[in-house]
């Protein structure tokens, strides 16, 4: 018995299954006639071709839970205004690749220019005021112990020096301060990657926290995706994923699971993992969709399209073309891909057997059965 169930045929069978009725109808009218219009002897043999047949092949057959969801960039990076002014210049386009520390925007800075001069006087008059300071207690320490002074004096002297020292601080600290303000005004790339968004450009006005460049990382990319809570046993990091992106139709693409959430959403019981796909090229671009599917299980054996395998019985069977004749045969089947609606075949075939399917499948076991390619060529 099979370990997996298999769609039943849809719409999109049915469609070509008509049109080969016709044919196949053609094909056997024809069998059933000589060379000269009359009637040949013996049981007639049934004409049959694409699509109608399909041969058994080894072939491989991935199962696993689907992911979906849009591409990210592994590493990206938002610089946001720290001050406020007018964008004086800016240095970049979107889609420039860019390296660490490259210039990308500056911002007016002639007002915390002004404040950081006026800070670095007060620090040199400040530090005057110390040694000033530091010499009196010098020569009141001298005079307290020869007893020209009395301690008190001594004791104002200390105090007027920790009052110089203290508002030398407090210019340092503004005067570090207005430099860090300063340097706020000239925005580097703090990361190498390609810039994705310049959301300023030269004279606009911008309060601190608004965004300016977003740089991303385009050589690694990363899926988020939920997993029903079934599911997790078949996950792992490191496993594997076949995905298909939005604008390759006609490409598959490699990534593995680098985290999986140890924790499920209380609401849907679903786990978020967190996939990676290597981007060496830049092809693949952020906010594709994508789509694709964890390989928990890969073999390789003989596979067949679902639609060949018949389960209106007890068992699975198929019509196979053995000896010029249809006969039914019973299969074990294994796993079932239901992205490519193939099954896996473990017994009952052999790689090579010819089968009947969609309306070839409706020949009576024991017909003569005589398969024929495109062109009049056997097959």
């Amino acid at each position: 018995m099979s370990r997996h169930p298999v769609r039943r045929r849809g719409t999109r069978h049915r469609t070509w299954i008509a049109g080969g009725a016709a044919w196949l109808m053609g094909c056997t009218a024809l069998a059933a006639c000589g060379p000269s219009g009359g009637r040949a002897e013996g049981p007639p043999a049934v004409v049959v071709g694409p699509p109608n047949v399909v041969i058994a092949r080894v072939g491989r057959i991935v199962t696993g839970p689907f992911v979906a969801g849009a591409l990210a960039p592994a590493e990206a990076a938002t610089i946001r205004a720290e001050v406020e002014g007018q964008i004086r210049a800016t240095y970049v386009e979107e889609g420039e690749s860019v390296e660490p520390g490259a210039l990308l925007v500056r911002i007016e800075a002639a007002a915390l220019e002004t404040e950081r001069r006026a800070a670095a006087e007060a620090v040199s008059a400040t530090a005057a005021a110390v040694e000033t300071a530091r010499r009196n207690v010098g020569r009141a320490e001298a005079l307290y112990a020869a007893g020209g002074i009395a301690l008190r004096e001594l004791e104002d002297a200390r105090i007027q020096l920790a009052n110089a020292e203290s508002q030398l601080a407090d210019a340092r600290a503004r005067l570090a301060t207005a430099e860090r303000q300063l340097g706020n005004t000239v925005i580097r790339a703090p990361i190498r990657g390609e810039v994705r968004a310049r959301e300023v450009s030269a004279g606009d006005v911008v309060q601190p926290g608004a965004p300016l460049v977003t740089i991303i990382d385009p050589t690694s990319m990363r899926l988020e995706a939920a997993v029903p809570a079934e599911a997790l046993q078949r996950l792992w990091v490191g496993a594997p994923v076949d995905f298909r992106v939005q604008g390759y139709p006609d490409r598959s693409f490699r990534g593995r699971i680098a985290r999986i959430n140890p924790a499920a959403d209380s609401l849907t019981r679903q786990a978020r993992i967190l996939v990676t796909i290597p981007n060496p090229t830049g092809e693949l671009v952020a906010d594709l969709y994508a789509d694709g599917r964890v390989e928990s299980e890969v073999r390789r054996g003989i596979v067949l399209p679902a639609l060949a395998v018949d389960r209106s019985g007890l068992e699975p069977t198929v019509l196979r073309v053995r000896a010029g004749r249809a006969e039914r045969v019973t299969v074990a089947t294994g796993v079932y891909d239901d992205r490519t609606e193939t099954v896996e075949i473990v017994a009952g075939l052999a790689a090579g057997d010819t089968l009947l399917v969609a309306v070839g499948a409706t020949i009576p076991p024991g017909t003569p059965v005589r398969v024929r390619l495109p062109g009049g060529a056997g097959w």
